[in-house]
């Protein structure tokens, strides 16, 4: 590593090493607050606002703008900005749209942190959030005023799995000339493009398949063209940056997620299959499933599945008697999130604003990890034992 100091004291490291250059398969992990400007001509440009580059560590340095290009690519769209967590993604673009009067449309079935930031936070600033049906379409029409800023959507939910008509919901968006965001978050950018479909923006929560191993907590949100400046103004603005180390890991992530996500998806598919023929189960919930209420949608818009579903048995119990079951459980962990190596559990009734043919009843919800997945079948076979 080569070095050379100048008068005021600071040293300026070049990436060599024996006089050749330092070239690694990854990019460096770049971490800072200053940035330092080539010439003085630069800085009067970061001044005027008019730099092009990046000024200041607070709006994102070469390791985060790496992981944005990637997932950029991905989902075909225009810009990506990366975030400090899923939910931060989300609630920085609802932010960045609206404003006092306005109305956003919000499907039923979204992430719970979305509709309580919906309904604690934007409510304080007079903006109306009107909750539409998880399986919405064409009657998206029915719910658009002239007050409505935008429509956000989950597909499929994480909780319940309804998955939306993006195309029917996206023409009566486009229609009244508003803006579609959706979550997108289930299926990855490998298996969805919400931005093809002519979706507006598409968000991830980075956190759970891209990083795929629990560690990390990061979002992002990518943007087309038309929206790209407004919501360009809005990040400059608040100076939202990522942790750098955690922008590497997302885009180490990213190099195995096709592997990955596949193999979720094959174990995911099997044990939804082999719930579907036990007496116990009532039903398994999952997009690929013929027997989903939005399946002919999942096949039109979806090139894959991932491993997080659900199932309700055809008994109710009673939350000691789930208990026992779940308690009984050596391969599944209980914890929130999903996406990671690790298969996980979550159990509770589920209510939703309109009707719901699953109303009260116990829905367990599986992320499958990369276990085996006959080891996984076998454990949830032991855990049925405890509810007869």
């Amino acid at each position: 590593m080569s070095k050379q100091s100048n008068d005021v004291g600071w040293i300026d490291y070049t990436q060599k090493y024996g006089g050749r250059e330092i070239r690694t398969v990854n990019p460096n992990i770049q971490s800072g607050s200053t940035v330092l400007f080539n010439n003085f001509e630069d800085m009067q440009l970061a001044l005027e606002g008019n730099y092009p580059g990046v000024d200041y560590g607070t709006h994102g340095l070469s390791t985060q703008k790496t992981f944005e290009e990637a997932i950029c690519k991905l989902e075909n769209g225009h810009r990506t900005y990366a975030f400090p967590s899923g939910i931060n993604a989300i609630t920085n673009t609802l932010m960045a749209f609206t404003q006092s009067g306005d109305e956003v449309l919000v499907c039923d079935n979204v992430y719970g942190p979305t509709s309580r930031f919906c309904h604690k936070i934007l409510a304080k600033y007079n903006v109306k959030t009107t909750h539409i049906e998880s399986n919405i379409g064409s009657e998206i029409s029915n719910y658009i005023t002239k007050n409505t800023r935008l429509i956000f959507l989950e597909s499929p939910g994480s909780n319940t799995f309804e998955i939306q008509d993006i195309l029917e919901v996206v023409k009566a968006a486009k229609k009244a000339g508003i803006m579609t965001i959706i979550d997108s978050t289930w299926a990855t950018p490998l298996y969805l493009k919400p931005l093809n479909l002519g979706a507006d923006i598409a968000i991830q929560s980075v956190t759970k398949y891209i990083c795929g191993h629990s560690d990390v907590l990061m979002g992002c949100a990518t943007v087309n063209k038309k929206y790209a400046d407004e919501l360009a103004d809005y990040f400059n603005t608040v100076e939202n940056y990522t942790n750098p180390q955690d922008c590497y890991v997302a885009l180490r992530g990213l190099r195995t997620l096709k592997v990955r996500l596949e193999a979720h998806e094959k174990s995911a598919n099997e044990i939804a299959r082999w719930l579907e023929k036990q007496d116990i189960v009532d039903c398994v919930i999952h997009p690929s499933l013929e027997s989903h209420p939005q399946h002919t949608l999942w096949k039109r818009d979806f090139s894959g599945s991932s491993g997080l579903f659900a199932f309700t048995f055809k008994e109710s119990y009673s939350a000691e008697k789930i208990a026992l079951f779940i308690n009984a459980l050596e391969m599944f962990a209980l914890g929130f999130s999903w996406g990671g190596y690790k298969s996980l559990l979550t159990a509770r009734p589920y209510k939703r604003d309109g009707q719901w043919v699953h109303d009260g009843k116990h829905l367990v919800r599986l992320s499958i990890g990369l276990e085996d997945t006959n080891e996984l079948i076998r454990d949830l076979k032991q855990g049925f034992t405890h509810l007869s």
